[in-house]
């Protein structure tokens, strides 16, 4: 533990990629094969499971500090970390450890047997032989909160780097459904892949956004200068709903979600059309909600996400589709290396030839000449149930991860409002003495009523001014939220807007965000709520 605490403070301290790369290959080459392949389990999201509640974890640290609970609430409210807010608190440790990562994680798996009281003199015991930076990692893991500021990628390179193997090729056998006590460092590491995993998905290929200007969208010409002529270009809709890969090999299908979820059981109506594939098959598309010959909003999607259970009203309100878009293996090959023109030809031959047409569909090829004639389709996206378009070379292969210049997305301009901040809270990490997350509202009458929450958007220059203003013109407290005098006016951003009844203002956003600081408008400038709802429609 004590490696793996002094690694995770070297990664915090440095911003500089290369310093961060030779930091994780110094550790990996010095740590035991065993606390490898966990760290490389939490550093990819595999974390272990929780056996002690927060709650539990706090009262116990209370009483270990032998403080009040206002005291410690107070205390987490300005640090904004739990993990961090217990490793302050506690007193000095007694004793030290020389136990590795891999040893601390198997005895927190171990403890779904015990009582809670064996559980608590087994965390306070552990606690009081480690110094302050250990317990800070150790209460991460234990609560399942671990988060690390390093990306795979560098993950990957680290490791590539060391064994000498691809990082596609790495990338590809930390994919799926592995287990950090079956999958071991050598596993990973052999030349050759000797995964029976039949499960295991791709490593996504992601496209990069067009960059808009803040005052207009990129013209026809701009467009034409920064990708060539157009016909070197196929265009399709962004669709909204689910990145998932279809799987069907030896017999089984599996559906994996771009986060990496095993997803499965969750889209029972996709289940015959993966079947009916020929064994072999794995096509890359979006899983989404779709009636009567279009896709639907959304938060329709969202009813059937995170539930464990799924009624037959709520399949039937939520019916599901796979528009597919790739196809990245046939009959067992790996067929990403082809060009797109080629696995779109493979892509609407299994189409034609299946026969769950209303389930397995395709994304539509969009025609267009010239880049002006897409310019003007682009704006009506949301006519499609679209959010614009990707724009992928028709020469391209199917990349690992994020790489420039082949897939683009070209999304259309954000709805916006203005709105009039009324309540603030203070954010995380680095901004945890911040006041950085915010609640927005918009005229109902002569009432603010509140309608979305943002937080990114500002720089930090303006985090700070607003910050100031409010803690000069905070009203009331409610626990960690702050009701501030209604004063500033932003332009909120949205890529979409539903009915809601769980909201009292009656919808709900998608991806709201701070567009700009409106210093020029005064409160009474602010949109109502009618023009919120005027945009249903649209």
């Amino acid at each position: 533990m004590k490696d793996f605490a002094q690694l995770f403070s070297s990664l915090d301290e440095t911003n500089k990629t290369n310093e961060k790369i030779n930091i994780l290959k110094e550790y990996f080459i010095s740590v035991p094969d065993a606390d490898k392949i966990q760290t490389l389990a939490l550093f990819t999201g595999r974390k272990p499971r929780r056996q002690i509640n927060s709650t539990l974890v706090k009262l116990w640290a209370m009483e270990m500090a032998d403080i009040p609970q206002w005291l410690f609430e107070e205390s987490y409210q300005v640090v904004g970390d739990l993990g961090e807010t217990i490793a302050l608190l506690l007193p000095e440790n007694e004793g030290t450890q020389d136990r590795s990562l891999a040893e601390w994680i198997a005895e927190i798996n171990g403890l779904g047997p015990l009582t809670d009281e064996e559980r608590k003199n087994w965390l306070k015991a552990s606690w009081n032989m480690m110094d302050q930076q250990e317990r800070f990692v150790f209460n991460k893991i234990l609560t399942g909160s671990f988060r690390v500021g390093v990306s795979q990628n560098l993950i990957i390179k680290a490791l590539s780097e060391i064994s000498g193997l691809e990082p596609a090729t790495l990338t590809h056998r930390i994919m799926g459904n592995w287990d950090p006590l079956t999958f071991s460092f050598y596993d990973l590491l052999q030349k050759e892949d000797a995964s029976d995993d039949v499960s295991r998905p791709y490593p996504f290929c992601l496209a990069y956004a067009i960059q808009e200007t803040s005052d207009q969208t990129k013209t026809a010409e701009e467009m034409e200068a920064a990708l060539g002529v157009p016909d070197q270009w196929q265009a399709e809709w962004k669709w909204d709903g689910i990145r998932a890969q279809a799987i069907h090999r030896a017999g089984k299908i599996f559906i994996w979600t771009r986060g990496e979820e095993l997803a499965t059981d969750k889209f029972p109506e996709l289940h015959a059309f993966l079947s009916g594939l020929p064994e072999g098959t794995v096509l890359d598309g979006e899983a989404i909600c779709f009636a009567d010959g279009k896709p639907l909003p959304f938060n329709v999607l969202q009813t059937r996400i995170g539930r464990k259970n799924l009624s037959k009203k709520v399949l039937e309100a939520s019916p599901m589709a796979f528009i597919a878009y790739d196809c990245l293996e046939l009959a067992g090959d790996d067929i990403r290396s082809m060009p797109l023109r080629h696995r779109r030809s493979v892509l609407e031959m299994l189409h034609v030839k299946s026969e769950f047409k209303d389930v397995f569909r395709l994304s539509p090829v969009v025609p267009f000449d010239s880049w002006q004639q897409l310019y003007d389709l682009r704006l009506r996206a949301r006519e499609h149930q679209a959010e614009g378009f990707m724009l992928k070379k028709k020469e391209s292969v199917y990349q690992t991860g994020r790489k420039r210049g082949d897939w683009w997305k070209w999304k259309v301009d954000p709805l916006s409002v203005d709105a009039v901040m009324i309540y603030a809270q203070k954010g995380h990490g680095r901004r945890a003495d911040l006041y950085t997350d915010y609640t927005f509202a918009v005229w109902d009458g002569d009432k603010l009523v509140p309608f979305a929450k943002a937080y990114s958007g500002l720089t930090d220059q303006e985090i700070r001014q607003v910050d100031n203003f409010v803690k000069r013109n905070t009203l009331e407290k409610f626990g960690p939220v702050r009701t501030v005098t209604p004063s500033l006016v932003f332009e909120i951003g949205f890529e979409g807007i539903n009915k809601s009844t769980r909201h009292k203002s009656g919808v709900a956003l998608r991806f709201p965000r701070i567009l700009r600081w409106r210093r020029d408008k005064k409160i009474e400038d602010a949109d109502n709520l009618d023009t919120l709802k005027a945009l249903l429609v649209q």
